[in-house]
């Protein structure tokens, strides 16, 4: 039986539960099990700082194997930074360790009284006094936990900034998070620092010899692919060369497809201060970098990044080239414990403000939010996660501190249901951009990654600049990132055919699972389609429609400035969105129609959603 763990906080009641052959044939695993459990278990328009709030850990169904970029973990339940469900994802090690331990899903529910851990060992399940790590670093609180528990636990952790409840606070195991939507915010509402778990190795799968055959399959397509060695050597800042060549580099509060000075933070800089590889459990990609800057103002700095997103975040956003910015930027950020993208737009979105007057410096304790100048920006890290002064409005997330300041800061806030915009441009790959306006979590380019848009062919290339004839494939992106996701596997080779695609992680699910559905590639798009739905509809229980599936509105009216996509706009929007409604069989305000909701095994759920139909 495949299995979950259920820890009421408040009573101090854990217990173990089987999950139901139903609902494992139905769902598989990973995010399919995350979205079942969130739909049920919490319930329509709570508060998603109360008590009744859920948050949901889960690992996949391949994780803790020797099959690669399988043991992921994600964190599930109501964003308190959008209100919608969300899903994040985290890497390092912990899920193996969840698996191992006979778990896919642990559900945390209630509030304990005090500062609490929970430390899971050899079947044995412990609540756990925290009040000695509460207020510490995420590096503070995993070394103490490491000396009393031993360097073999794993575990997550949230930062001081969750305990602030900054409303985009993550979860941390090592230095990887589930960064978006502020899981660790929930973490903390339940005063749950931490869950520690010790477990030895253990590989039960129903074919041994059958798995080892594809995981050999799947090692010698990670070595015949031709992004391998370059994505080992050099890791996702090879994404600033490409951004900044293809027009799509967000600067300056999303005004600029292209940073000026973009050389200063290229991959090679980046690979030039790298000093060791690390990656999560079973991965030969190792796409993570501990970094040192060796000279100038911030010498000495370290950081395990940042990554492509990070290294955008704390340059584009506020026009500063300065590669020894980025990597303090990014240990503040992982020290503080919140989500290094939301961050970095909500100091861009106060950078705009500031040069436009709405902001001066009575509103910003005297800092100077001058573009190029990068020593704000590391002050704004600190008093975000502090909650201090204009860190304390920022701390909400660029929606609601654009209704605070007010003054017509609206017009500046770049979200999508209150989720701060990552760092693709829209107006230079309107697929990926759609994709945001669509997305059930809100902006977020892991979602329903467009590779199409440079020239990847499944299901076929898509012009970047084209307005229209886009969404199925926004669909066809969204879905096949859910299906990956039942098994939680990584996007990087994930998306990547020459790695792997869903005929090989159908056949390892078979082969773990003995469960013959799971072979099946087209059965799985099936499972990710209901998934999505599901989710789909949590959100419209919420109150979300068609009126949130949309973009700021400087994506529509604004030509992008600069690069190769200079003057580009987003000019048929609404084409697109309904090209994708009539995709998924939604009717015209974004609702399932009663025969799609039929089709996919949900009729269930129909009468949740009935009265929300126009």
């Amino acid at each position: 039986m495949r299995r979950l763990l259920r820890v009421n906080l408040s009573s101090g009641l854990i217990k173990e539960e089987d999950i139901s052959a139903k609902i494992a044939e139905a769902f598989v695993g990973g995010r399919g099990f995350g979205a079942k459990y969130v739909y049920d278990e919490i319930p329509p328009n709570i508060d998603p700082l109360g008590r009744e709030n859920k948050l949901m850990l889960g690992t996949g169904p391949l994780a803790g194997t020797s099959a690669q970029s399988f043991s992921k973990w994600m964190a599930y339940t109501k964003s308190p930074l959008t209100g919608t469900f969300i899903r994040s994802s985290g890497g390092g090690d912990f899920g193996a360790w969840l698996k191992w331990a006979g778990f896919e899903l642990l559900i945390f529910e209630e509030k304990a009284a005090k500062p609490v851990y929970v430390y899971i060992k050899d079947g044995k399940y412990e609540i756990l006094d925290a009040s000695a790590i509460w207020g510490k670093t995420t590096s503070e609180a995993q070394s103490y936990l490491r000396r009393i528990h031993g360097a073999k636990a794993r575990m997550v952790c949230i930062g001081p900034a969750a305990e602030k409840l900054v409303r985009y606070a993550g979860i941390f195991s090592g230095r990887r998070t589930a960064g978006r939507g502020g899981t660790g915010t929930v973490m903390a509402s339940k005063n749950l620092k931490a869950v520690v778990i010790e477990a030895d190795r253990s590989e039960n799968l129903a074919d041994p010899e059958e798995f080892k055959k594809l995981v050999r399959q799947q090692v010698k397509g990670y070595k015949e692919s031709l992004g391998f060695e370059p994505f080992r050597d050099y890791g996702t800042p090879m994404g600033v060369d490409m951004g900044n060549a293809l027009g799509y580099f967000p600067v300056r509060n999303f005004r600029m497809g292209i940073l000026e000075g973009h050389e200063n933070i290229s991959f090679m800089q980046y690979a030039a201060i790298t000093q060791e590889h690390t990656g999560c459990y079973a991965c030969m990609l190792k796409c993570g970098k501990v970094r040192t800057v060796p000279g100038g103002p911030y010498a000495g700095a370290t950081s395990e990044g940042p990554h492509f997103e990070t290294i955008w975040a704390f340059s584009g956003s506020t026009g500063c080239a300065d590669l020894g910015a980025t990597v303090v930027a990014d240990h503040l950020c992982c020290e503080l414990g919140i989500d290094t993208i939301s961050t970095g737009n909500s100091i861009g979105f106060a950078y705009e403000l500031f040069e436009r007057g709405i902001l001066t410096t009575k509103d910003t304790d005297g800092l100077v939010l001058k573009y190029g100048d990068p020593e704000p920006m590391l002050k704004l890290i600190e008093k975000i996660g502090s909650r201090e002064g204009l860190g304390d409005i920022l701390a909400e997330g660029v929606k609601r501190a654009a209704e605070h300041i007010g003054k017509g800061a609206e017009e500046y806030a770049m979200h999508v249901k209150g989720q701060e915009l990552p760092g693709y441009e829209p107006r230079a790959m309107k697929a990926l951009g759609m994709n945001y306006a669509l997305s059930n979590v809100g902006a977020n380019h892991c979602y329903g990654y467009a590779q199409q848009e440079m020239g990847n062919p499944r299901p076929r290339v898509l012009d970047p600049a084209a307005d229209e004839d886009k969404g199925d494939v926004v669909k066809y992106n969204h879905d096949y990132m859910a299906a990956l996701e039942l098994a939680i596997a990584c996007t990087f080779p994930g998306n990547n055919l020459e790695c792997f695609g869903l005929e090989l992680v159908a056949k390892m699910l078979a082969a773990a699972l003995a469960e013959p559905r799971f072979g099946s590639e087209d059965y799985l798009w099936h499972v990710a389609e209901k998934v999505y739905n599901l989710e789909r509809c949590f959100n419209i229980r919420e109150g979300f429609s068609r009126k949130d599936d949309t973009l700021p509105k400087r994506m529509f009216t604004e030509p992008l400035q600069g690069g190769l996509r200079d003057g580009e706009v987003i000019r048929k929007p609404d084409t697109i969105i309904e090209e994708y409604y009539q995709a998924r069989g939604w009717d015209n305000n974004g609702m399932p129609t009663k025969a799609t909701l039929a089709r996919l095994g949900l009729q269930e759920v129909d009468k949740d959603i009935a009265g929300f139909r126009s």
